[in-house]
């Protein structure tokens, strides 16, 4: 058995900005298994506000990968308790559960969603748009034909003014991203406007920390559904998040993979929670591993490989504003023959 580690440059369409950063690249990390003939991938994209590298994911499965992986790639269960009890980078688990995903799935010779008993169907995915100009955020909505939902990213000077701009060019249905930006004040003053426009619910307005504003929000006589990302890293956040939120936003980089998603998924439903899967920028791995448990949920928000130029991985499909999950074996998805990857960081093995 053979374990491979590559780092990955993915360079933005544009410039990416959000209430607490801008940036023009993300690396992630990907991960090759080779074993009984059958060659496997998965990637993970750290979660840099957790002090998180894709240098850091890689050396974390170069050092521990094959020793949690063990054996047996087949025992998949016994696998992603390993992964999900190792103290490694939550990144690093990311990669690892979704390389023995695509093997357990090569290995019996069907894609992942069947093998979870799930429809080939998702709902549609939202389109990000970044914080801008209020010219260039209509811009970027003129750009991005074929969407059925925007998720505009909040939190900067003239969010109303920008909202209003995307309202008036498309008639698409509406969600907004504060990325932890608000007050309990900002929420009070903008809500009247945001329900005028039909936003549908706005994701993590106030910091992770801060739940006596999350408390005073749901006091408001009228206001959106929230929907917690920042907050949500794993099953054990949930049953406080149904306290004083309305749902939660699951990403495989924060809760480690696909296996402990689908915990989440069924947890937030026993819970009444709505349930959206996201993503960081990833590529078309990455978001082909959360794409498997679209058909499961409410919301969709799988466009970090729709943000970039190129794709070091091929496979994931696109149309009408919906991901196409691959019918191959597994994750389905296989490198470029035009790969990218970083020129400082060679393969190395496991």
């Amino acid at each position: 058995m053979q374990l491979h580690t590559r780092r990955h440059t993915l360079h933005l369409a544009r410039t990416f900005t959000i209430a607490r950063s801008s940036v023009d690249t993300e690396e992630v990390c990907a991960v090759q298994l080779d074993h009984d003939g059958i060659t496997a991938y998965g990637e993970g994209a750290p979660v840099d506000y957790w002090g998180e590298s894709a240098a850091s994911v890689a050396d974390a499965v170069e050092a521990e990968g094959l020793a949690l992986i063990g054996p047996d790639p087949l025992a998949l269960g016994e696998i992603c308790e390993r992964i999900r009890r190792w103290d490694g980078p939550q990144g690093a688990k990311m990669a690892l559960d979704g390389v023995v995903h695509d093997w357990f799935g090569k290995r019996l010779g069907h894609p992942l969603w069947r093998l979870f008993g799930l429809p080939r169907h998702t709902p549609p995915t939202s389109f990000t748009i970044g914080i801008a100009s209020v010219d260039e955020t209509v811009e970027k909505v003129r750009e991005a034909t074929g969407f059925e939902v925007y998720k505009v990213k909040v939190g900067g000077p003239g969010d109303l003014e920008r909202l209003e701009a995307v309202r008036a060019v498309t008639g698409a249905r509406l969600r907004i991203d504060g990325n932890e930006g608000w007050t309990i004040d900002t929420a009070r003053e903008l809500m009247p406007t945001l329900l005028r426009l039909g936003v549908e619910f706005v994701e993590q307005p106030f910091p992770a920390a801060d739940l006596a504003s999350y408390h005073a929000y749901r006091l408001l006589p009228q206001r959106l559904p929230v929907l917690i990302d920042e907050g949500c890293k794993d099953l054990a956040d949930l049953a406080g998040i149904a306290g004083y939120a309305d749902g939660i936003v699951i990403k495989l980089s924060k809760c480690g993979g696909i296996r402990e998603a689908h915990r989440m998924v069924h947890a937030a439903r026993a819970l009444g929670l709505q349930v959206m899967v996201g993503c960081m920028i990833e590529s078309q791995l990455g978001i082909a591993q959360a794409a498997q448990l679209a058909p499961l949920v409410d919301h969709v928000d799988l466009d970090g490989h729709l943000l970039i130029t190129g794709s070091p991985y091929q496979g994931l499909g696109f149309d009408g504003g919906r991901l196409v999950l691959a019918d191959a074996p597994g994750l389905g998805v296989v490198p470029s023959p035009d790969g990218i990857t970083s020129p400082h960081t060679p393969e190395v093995s496991a």
